[in-house]
């Protein structure tokens, strides 16, 4: 079965309360399933992307019985957003993390934390901090390391590129015409169908597109940057390789053979986190979750069996 995520509301949508230093604002939830042993809180991309590019995985977390929160962070879709630049930095983002937690009641015996591309960022980053409260951690097609993600990108994805359409792509980043639909149209054909989501564009689930279509810019450019080839914003430095080794919890890494991130440095992730391990999905890209969804699935559930089964 390949699930594209299609869903409706429905009951278990909750809205969160969250204090920042510009005031409280509100965060949207919603809860799939009951366990009480294992409480999976999902963090999407981005920055400023949404819960709906998750949804392929609900039927599969729904059907294992694992209890999870799709969750849009703040200045993303479903939660408030509040006009304010000095709101998107990583440790408010962890601040918010961390009230979100008490709010739906997870701590040490329950909580498992999903975090896939910027979401890993954060899950690493909140790990950092507040691992007393984490059953387990999952970083999902992120990289310890933007440096070296930037790097990986111009030594290994950019010199197979057409390069015309290379150069054409980085004319209009520096021009500042990333709105031109242009930009997007090279993108599509010549890296987002390579390493994005391995699928012809006709045949991106909905929930892919919506989410893509969702993304807070406000939010996007000044963490990410503008080009969809690297980071440059305020993430440009981020580097979290040589404190992985304080993550004692147990991990999951989680990364695809034609992904934008490098596996062999995802692999080393792995090794380097006391409890780590890592699960590959050879068909998969950036979002392996849904163009290798099988095998990306089975070791996501392998992981949460095993964190239920420390449980009971």
């Amino acid at each position: 079965m390949v699930s594209t995520g299609s869903t409706t509301a429905g009951d278990g949508v909750r809205m969160v309360p969250v204090e920042t230093p510009a005031g409280t604002f509100r965060v949207w939830t919603r809860k799939v399933g009951d366990n009480p042993r294992v409480k999976v809180l999902l963090l999407h991309g981005g920055p400023g992307a949404t819960h709906e590019y998750l949804l392929p995985l609900e039927p599969f977390l729904a059907e294992a019985g694992v209890e999870v929160y799709f969750y849009d962070q703040l200045g993303s879709h479903l939660s408030d957003q509040p006009d304010d630049d000095s709101l998107w930095e990583i440790d408010r983002f962890v601040d918010e993390v961390e009230q979100v937690r008490v709010a739906l009641g997870l701590g040490r015996d329950d909580f498992v934390l999903y975090g896939q591309s910027w979401g890993g960022v954060l899950a690493i980053e909140y790990a950092l901090t507040h691992q007393e409260h984490l059953k387990g951690l999952v970083v999902s097609n992120m990289m310890s390391s933007i440096p070296e993600y930037n790097a990986y990108a111009e030594r290994v994805l950019m010199p197979p590129m057409d390069q015309d359409a290379l150069a054409e792509i980085k004319r209009l980043e520096a021009s500042g015409e990333t709105e031109d639909p242009a930009y997007e149209k090279l993108l599509m054909e010549h890296h987002y169908v390579h390493h994005v989501l391995r699928l012809p564009p006709e045949k991106w689930p909905a929930v892919v597109v919506e989410s893509f279509g969702h993304i807070n810019k406000a939010i996007y450019v000044p963490m990410q940057g503008p080009s969809e080839l690297g980071a440059s914003g305020r993430l440009a430095a981020w580097d979290r390789t040589a404190d992985l080794h304080r993550i004692d919890v147990p991990a999951l890494v989680m990364g695809a053979g034609h992904d934008t991130m490098d596996p062999a440095q995802l692999r080393r992730m792995a090794d380097e986190l006391p409890r780590g391990r890592y699960h590959h999905s050879p068909e998969g890209s950036h979002l392996a979750l849904v163009d290798d969804q099988e095998v990306y699935v089975a070791g996501l559930l392998e992981f949460l069996r095993e964190l239920e089964g420390e449980g009971s």
